[in-house]
């Protein structure tokens, strides 16, 4: 099992050489703390000070743990890309394969980066929802760029045998190329920044419904009740997706339609959204209606996480306006924990050890 040093070991020091503490010290003791929970700088320090014996178990700590200041520095001057780099290749050995895995994408607006003139950084992460595990994530100047990141993400990863969800931006024909290429399949929502394939997907389950195609679908039902919600979830799934190829919007490794019906009653009111997507797996509706569903964990487990970050790592750091701290993706990158793990530091008290 690869350990963190042996990760990051290639990692440069941007500091002088005559540095009081080493850099594997001061990496060792905050990627530990963040996968312990905690959520800032001086909390990192007071973690690193009462766990100094358990971490001298690892490494020296000849000069004890660093002050919130030396960690706040130290990853403020890390280039980013090259510890994502470090931290990919980490996971990469600790989860060698994802054949079989599922793997959400998708980008995020960093809030507390937000300042003044400057718009917030924008991360696109890509997240296995199997183990709960960011695999990794390329930063972005704005949105619109995130149809540039999301290949650099992919190319980054060994996707053979996964299935890869992205939301509408990356629904573009080079990327379903790139996946299928890759040996994976994916799932792709289809909305109006592709207005031609989208309003025919929509066109086609209108008349599928109105039983004026001869085609039929696979349809699945589920229905959820709970925080005085009641939700119903209808997914229809098709195989006839010949007739998009005579209309010129030929995707590679197209195999299934998919829309997804949700039905929401608060009380008295009652919403109901349509969603649709485009994917190269070639299941049923009862196998589609969860991939679709644990997409949504890319918001709930990532996202989440970061938004509770304003304030910390991804807050502007006061002498560059507009330029998150490095921290930040430390931070978000070990926040990863195995599925279903319950950790102390959900109740607001770090754990101990990892």
């Amino acid at each position: 099992m690869p350990t963190i040093m042996d990760a990051f070991a290639e990692l440069r020091d941007p500091r002088c050489r005559a540095c009081r503490y080493p850099l594997q010290e001061i990496l060792f003791a905050a990627l530990c703390a963040v996968l312990c929970g905690v959520e800032d700088w001086e909390t990192m320090t007071l973690w690193g000070r009462t766990q100094l014996a358990w971490l001298r178990s690892h490494l020296a700590y000849e000069n004890g743990v660093p002050s919130p200041d030396t960690f706040r520095r130290v990853f403020g001057a890390l280039s980013a890309k090259a510890f994502e780099r470090c931290f990919i290749d980490w996971v990469g050995q600790l989860c060698p394969a994802l054949a079989g895995q599922h793997v959400a994408i998708d980008g995020k607006a960093v809030r507390g980066n937000r300042s003044g003139t400057h718009a917030a950084l924008h991360l696109v992460s890509a997240w296995c929802s199997n183990n709960g595990l960011s695999l990794g994530q390329v930063s972005t100047a704005d949105k619109s760029n995130e149809i540039t990141a999301i290949p650099e993400l992919l190319a980054a990863l060994d996707l053979q045998g996964a299935t890869i969800t992205i939301d509408a931006i990356g629904t573009q024909h080079e990327i379903a190329r790139t996946i299928v290429e890759a040996g994976a399949d994916y799932v792709l929502a289809v909305k109006d920044n592709q207005p031609r394939l989208a309003e025919g997907v929509r066109q086609w389950f209108a008349a599928a419904q109105d039983g004026k195609l001869e085609s039929s679908y696979w349809e699945h039902t589920e229905h959820d009740k709970g925080h005085g919600r009641l939700e119903t979830r209808v997914c229809r799934v098709s195989d006839d997706v010949a007739w998009l190829s005579g209309t010129g919007q030929h995707v590679a490794g197209l195999q299934r339609l998919v829309m997804l019906e949700r039905t929401r009653q608060i009380g008295e009111k009652v919403t109901t959204e349509r969603c649709y997507y485009i994917s190269s797996k070639a299941v049923k509706a009862t196998e589609m209606a969860p991939i679709i569903r644990a997409h949504w964990g890319i918001e709930n487990q990532l996202h989440w996480v970061l938004d509770r970050l304003v304030g910390r790592g991804c807050q502007p750091d006061p002498r560059h306006p507009g330029r998150p701290q490095h921290g930040q993706s430390a931070q978000d990158h070990t926040q990863s924990r195995p599925a279903g793990s319950e950790s102390a530091a959900q109740e607001g008290e770090p754990e101990e050890h990892p």
